[in-house]
């Protein structure tokens, strides 16, 4: 597993970093500026990119399922939170059936950050997301898609040659389990890493998904090199060609993240 992953204060600013610089310019060329605005992060964990947007003058929630990483945010943000530019709920988002009521206000933007990856039954997911937004809100991905070279996260093996084997996931699942445990990796690892498998969304999926629940994609960026690992790994930023962002089912395997902004 890479330090950082570790490290929760050293990738907290990675989080802050990479949304000042990349994820807020974005969204403000392609849907409204980002200031004045009632942002909502699902799966927040110590909300690195939370801070960038307070700092640039927005109110910041987030929603966040661990408990070490809820906790870690209100510390990391505790005087944003004294100052109410920034709260924090620890709970699953299904939970939350009345959203006006639960927060006050619904929001301008909802951000997901290498989370949708993660979640079951995407379909409802996205749809249940269009119950926190304001009439012209809008929704930001940021993921990786699941072809691409590390799109199961096998980063977070403990073993270097295994987080650092491309398209491991692809294998079959039984095949894939059978790695793990022959290098070692603990079995909540392994769990984790079989749960990704069963989740992680393809750029064609995701598109499906959206025109299934009547969204539309008002911008989007396919990188060939993600933004972050220039603090991950001292790597410029590097878009896909305009050409092969065109390529169906193909381009899931040499984007590394997809930027992705949609409403209704």
């Amino acid at each position: 597993m890479f330090d950082f992953h570790l490290d929760k204060e050293r990738y907290f600013e990675m989080q802050r970093q990479v949304t000042a610089e990349y994820i807020i310019p974005f969204i403000e060329s392609h849907v409204f500026e980002c200031n004045g605005k009632r942002v909502l992060e699902i799966g927040c964990a110590e909300a690195g990119v939370l801070k960038a947007f307070i700092d640039h003058g927005n109110i910041g929630v987030g929603v966040e399922l661990s408990v070490s990483r809820y906790e870690s945010a209100k510390e990391f943000l505790k005087i944003e939170i004294q100052q109410n530019k920034f709260s924090i709920i620890n709970k699953n988002i299904y939970e939350i059936s009345d959203p006006k009521s639960e927060f006050g206000e619904l929001f301008d933007l909802i951000i997901l950050k290498d989370v949708i990856e993660h979640i079951p039954d995407q379909e409802k997911f996205i749809s249940h997301l269009r119950n926190f937004l304001n009439v012209n809100g809008a929704i930001f991905f940021a993921y990786p898609p699941w072809y691409m070279p590390f799109g199961g996260h096998q980063q977070m093996c403990k073993n270097k040659f295994l987080s650092k084997l491309p398209w491991l996931h692809l294998l079959p699942s039984e095949v894939y389990k059978w790695v793990f445990k022959k290098f070692g990796e603990h079995e909540n690892t392994v769990k984790e890493l079989l749960e990704i498998k069963s989740t992680g969304i393809s750029i064609d999926r995701l598109y499906r998904l959206l025109n299934n629940n009547n969204f539309h994609v008002t911008g989007e960026i396919f990188w060939f090199i993600n933004p972050i690992y220039k603090w991950k790994f001292r790597i410029k930023s590097r878009k896909v060609l305009y050409l092969f962002t065109k390529i169906p089912y193909l381009r899931s395997f040499y984007t590394t993240a997809h930027y992705i902004i949609f409403r209704s």
